[in-house]
């Protein structure tokens, strides 16, 4: 069982909302752990 899209533009690779947002995440766990520093991305790279 698949799925077929001929439209490469349509497609995702994952979904928008994959992923929580990492501040949220680590506000509600500030009890259990000590942010020293905070990474910033600058660069998201995939290769085919």
């Amino acid at each position: 069982m698949g799925t077929w899209n001929n439209d490469a533009e349509a497609l995702l690779d994952e979904h928008p909302r994959a992923y929580k947002d990492i501040g949220e995440v680590m506000d509600n766990q500030s009890d259990l752990v000590k942010v020293e520093h905070r990474l910033k991305t600058i660069l998201h790279y995939k290769g085919t």
